[in-house]
């Protein structure tokens, strides 16, 4: 069953579509300054994956779940070919709708994350943040961050999640992402979806934080990205973690541009 998605447009409504989704426990505004220069050449989407953002909540979440909502959102839309980024988590929706709907996307970027297996166990301590905060009982977003800053030490993880953080209409605080489906999930987000067999043949293009050697090993990947992608091009983005497009925006910037406009 798809879910409509929760998602903002920006630039000419006859230009190239491109869109753009976001990674696990993100949402489309982590993406807005950057779409907002995109826009300038493309018409952007900027979309809320299910089950983060404003986007509806659902007990499935799978890859297959994701691919189907994409492809319901540009059918409804009217979009029929176009651009697609995707980072992390969205990275392998990207990857998985692509695959199945080859004749739609006309140049594919998939940011910090491969076709693989990735291990269990990165996560927990977020997880474990999410879970034991007690949502209902603090009393302001500094409350929720001196409660946080005893778990995760980094301070820029803290403020990403506190995004999720909101007020509701009842005056007490909720997590704009759906915790427990995610968590219920985990295994196969981490999970390499693709089959052996699915292929991309069009241009796609892998960017690599130079700093975040977790996941994509510039070595090791390659011959395996290609097996899925075989046009693929690896480009490194240096002094960049895993947020390659949040740590180095303009470079992130110049080396999609240049990608897309080939």
């Amino acid at each position: 069953m798809h879910l409509d998605l929760h998602y903002k447009k920006f630039g000419q409504p006859t230009a190239k579509p491109l869109l753009i989704l976001h990674g696990l426990f993100g949402m489309l505004d982590n993406w807005q300054t950057l779409a907002l220069q995109f826009a300038q050449q493309y018409c952007v989407y900027i979309i809320d994956q299910r089950n983060h953002g404003k986007s509806p909540h659902a007990a499935s979440h799978t890859y297959a779940d994701m691919a189907n909502d994409l492809l319901t959102f540009v059918d409804e839309h009217g979009i029929e070919k176009f651009y697609l980024i995707g980072h992390s988590m969205g990275g392998k929706t990207a990857m998985q709708f692509a695959v199945e709907n080859e004749y739609r996307v006309d140049k594919l970027v998939i940011v910090d994350i491969a076709p693989k297996d990735y291990p269990m166990g990165e996560h927990d301590a977020i997880f474990d943040a999410f879970f034991d905060l007690p949502v209902h009982d603090i009393e302001n977003r500094q409350d929720a961050e001196n409660y946080l800053a005893q778990r995760i030490t980094d301070v820029g993880v803290r403020q990403f999640l506190l995004k999720n953080l909101y007020r509701t209409h009842a005056g007490y605080y909720e997590w704009r992402c759906n915790v427990k489906a995610i968590h219920n999930h985990y295994a196969s987000i981490l999970a390499n979806s693709l089959a052996y067999y699915d292929t991309f043949s069009h241009p796609t293009l892998f960017v690599k934080g130079g700093k975040s050697d977790r996941y994509i090993d510039a070595n090791e990947d390659m011959e395996l990205i290609q097996h899925h992608f075989p046009l693929a091009q690896l480009q490194t983005i240096n002094n960049a973690g895993h947020w390659v497009h949040a740590e180095q925006p303009k470079e992130f910037f110049d080396v999609v541009s240049h990608f897309l406009s080939q």
